[in-house]
């Protein structure tokens, strides 16, 4: 393997370690946090403007940050890779990798929304408004758990198999660029009002950007979960993920779905997997064994894809 195969091979382990080991860096070295501020700068502006001005200008602003962001990301990387010697550019290369992950915080919320719904409903209710942004006031036990385990499924996408994804592709320009769309997603991205703001128009290029960068790595996601449950048929699986409006979403949360044997739904929009039961307890237990499974899945896959590119594009 090429010396630069071996720094991502390495940075991408330590990463995850440091992501296992200590969850996410404060707010203010965060760098989502970082791309959220400017996203949100940008997204006052939008929403108000005529369809066209507002299309146009929220994909300027959006290629702005792509272009600011990911040419950072490649001097840094440029800089790590002929500047520092390898174990330092490696630990390096983690650290700033690191805030593109967040399985720790993803599990803890997930398991966080199920020790408040033993609590009470109200209580579940209102922890489950931190992980999701649907309107969780009216909804019942069953679907304060469908909500989480929803959310553990998409993310599972959303925050680490797509990062790592195009990390193993690009480097560290890949996984950046690629939490900013999904962060630019998560705020514009919206199909009409949201908030008293009209995002129809304002966030169609973030969202459809995103849409396009999760493509290929949902359905990774949906295949991991189908391969470390095993035997999911891939042509049901295939027929429930169409269900949802998002191109996306839908695969692993069908995967999810159809491993558990559970119905996830949102009530007069989609129900993945009718025959399954409501989601009970310990579900959301088992919702985390498939996605920490499908986690470790993804780094061997990773690990093999960066020696199989090694091979055919050798480093210079």
């Amino acid at each position: 393997m090429s010396d630069g195969a071996l720094l991502m091979a390495a940075a991408l382990l330590l990463a995850l370690l440091m992501d296992i080991t200590w969850g996410e860096p404060p707010a203010w070295a965060h760098p989502v946090v970082g791309m959220g501020k400017y996203l949100s700068w940008c997204g006052q502006r939008l929403p108000g403007l005529r369809p066209s001005l507002a299309f146009g200008l929220g994909a300027l602003a959006w290629l702005a940050g792509v272009a600011l962001i990911g040419g950072l990301a490649w001097l840094a990387q440029r800089q790590m890779i002929f500047s520092l010697h390898p174990v330092m550019a490696a630990v390096l290369m983690a650290v700033l990798l690191k805030p593109m992950l967040a399985w720790r915080m993803l599990r803890s919320e997930v398991a966080a929304v199920e020790t408040a719904l033993q609590q009470s409903l109200e209580a579940g209710r209102e922890r489950l408004s931190w992980l999701v942004s649907r309107n969780t006031a009216l909804l019942n036990e069953s679907e304060v758990r469908e909500s989480a385990i929803e959310s553990l499924a998409e993310n599972l996408n959303d925050s680490v198999v797509a990062p790592i994804f195009w990390f193993v592709l690009f480097g560290l320009p890949g996984a950046v660029i690629y939490r900013f769309a999904n962060t630019a997603d998560a705020m514009w991205g919206y199909p009409g009002i949201y908030k008293g703001k009209n995002w129809a128009w304002a966030g169609k290029w973030a969202a459809r950007a995103d849409d396009v960068l999760s493509w290929i790595p949902a359905r990774l996601t949906a295949l991991l979960l189908a391969l470390v449950m095993g035997g999911l048929s891939f042509k049901t699986l295939r027929f429930e993920a169409r269900k949802t409006p998002s191109p996306n979403s839908g695969w692993p949360m069908a995967a999810m779905a159809l491993a558990l044997g559970i119905s996830l739904r949102k009530p007069g929009v989609y129900t993945l997997n009718p025959a399954g039961r409501p989601p009970r307890a310990e579900d959301t237990a088992g919702a985390q064994k498939y996605a920490s499974k499908a986690v470790l899945a993804v780094v061997l896959w990773a690990l093999a894809a960066i020696l199989f590119i090694a091979i055919l594009l050798p480093f210079q």
